[in-house]
């Protein structure tokens, strides 16, 4: 394969043979660098390419184009020029929208590194960083969670304290303290996000656009004071941009989320529980709910101080929610959840009936 303009944007070989039947219709390939309002701006071999996208905007959510696919778009002289399609995604970022359709999100497609920011200027929720790196992990990418605004905790023994208490929380994913004013960790993001295409998420005020502008080396994203009083700050990033880092490497900045909702994450959430998946695997009995069956391993390993009860919390918490959204959606699963309610509510009725010490009526 001969060098390409594109090849700053991450087009391989894998993408270019993917690409031989649409550039046999004299289609030409783009990157999606922001999508709105029935437009999109693309990076092509020739430049930068404003398109329109009304011919790629089916009724799934899913299957819109977002930014960071990888498009095939109308050679030069079409006005409009439209894209065609999309190549077939090999990562895809996901939640379930804030609305009650049951619908999923796609926030960044072909994303290689999931960087989940966590300011340290507001007290840590362990239990979202949880959430977003089983979105992270669902979505195919490597997760890393940057614990941003590190040169806001000076004691040096403290802020080792905090981060001990995320890698705890993120088995298998780093954990790196990063300051945009001193400099501090920044190489090391930097070298990650040189190796591919990243996203970075977080909440508003957890400092993404002050760190994308670091590692973009200009105010790409307006950054905004964040409040003192919570900590909270102001969406500056509205839109899914992606830009080209001076060092190597694409970054996807995407706006503050309010809500990260489970899409179907069943396996991203095990990766973040794996400790307890493995626990699961040693319980008497093969279908142990960790509530009350005896020889279950988990509820040992929580009596025995080895698994915090709040963990454990989360994870029935993001199991129960990644259940309810698949069910919306499956009607198999529905009916299976249908049967285990039935089944615990008479359970339930049981064990209250045994409690008042009549057993059961007699009828």
């Amino acid at each position: 394969m001969t060098a390409s303009p594109l090849s700053p944007y991450g087009w391989d070989a894998e993408w270019e043979a993917e690409f031989t039947s649409r550039a046999a219709r004299g289609l030409v390939p783009g990157r999606v660098v922001r999508v709105d309002r029935g437009q999109c701006d693309l990076a092509t071999e020739a430049g930068p390419v404003r398109a329109d996208t009304a011919l790629v905007t089916p009724p799934d959510p899913l299957r819109v184009l977002c930014t960071g696919d990888w498009a095939a778009v109308d050679p030069e002289g079409g006005s409009p020029r439209y894209v065609r399609e999309y190549l077939p995604r090999r990562t895809a970022f996901v939640r379930s929208t804030s609305s009650k359709r049951s619908e999923g999100q796609i926030l960044a497609a072909n994303v290689d590194h999931a960087i989940v920011a966590v300011s340290l200027a507001a007290e840590l929720d362990l239990a979202r960083v949880e959430r977003f790196l089983a979105l992270a992990w669902e979505s195919g990418a490597q997760p890393l969670v940057v614990l941003t605004k590190a040169d806001l905790v000076p004691d040096p023994v403290g802020l080792s304290y905090l981060v001990r208490d995320v890698e705890a929380t993120a088995p298998g994913v780093p954990v790196l303290p990063v300051s945009a004013v001193t400099g501090d960790g920044v190489d090391v993001v930097r070298a990650v996000v040189a190796g591919g295409t990243s996203v970075l998420l977080g909440v508003s005020g957890a400092g993404k656009s002050t760190l994308a502008n670091t590692l973009i080396g200009e105010d790409a994203m307006e950054v905004r004071a964040t409040r003192e009083v919570d900590g909270k700050g102001r969406h500056t990033t509205t839109t899914r941009n992606l830009f080209l880092l001076p060092g190597g490497g694409v970054l996807i900045d995407t706006p503050g989320l309010r809500g990260v909702g489970l899409w179907d994450a069943g396996t991203g959430v095990g990766q973040v529980f794996a400790e307890i998946e493995e626990l699961a695997g040693r319980c008497r009995f093969h279908d142990c709910a960790h509530q009350a069956e005896p020889g279950c391993a988990v509820l040992a390993a929580v009596d025995g101080g080895t698994l915090p009860q709040r963990r454990l919390e989360s994870y029935r918490k993001l199991l129960r929610e990644n259940q309810y959204i698949v069910a919306k959606t499956d009607a198999r699963m529905r009916a299976e959840m249908r049967r285990e309610w039935k089944r615990r509510g008479a359970e339930g009725r049981a064990a209250m009936e045994a409690k008042r010490g009549g057993g059961p009526r007699l009828r």
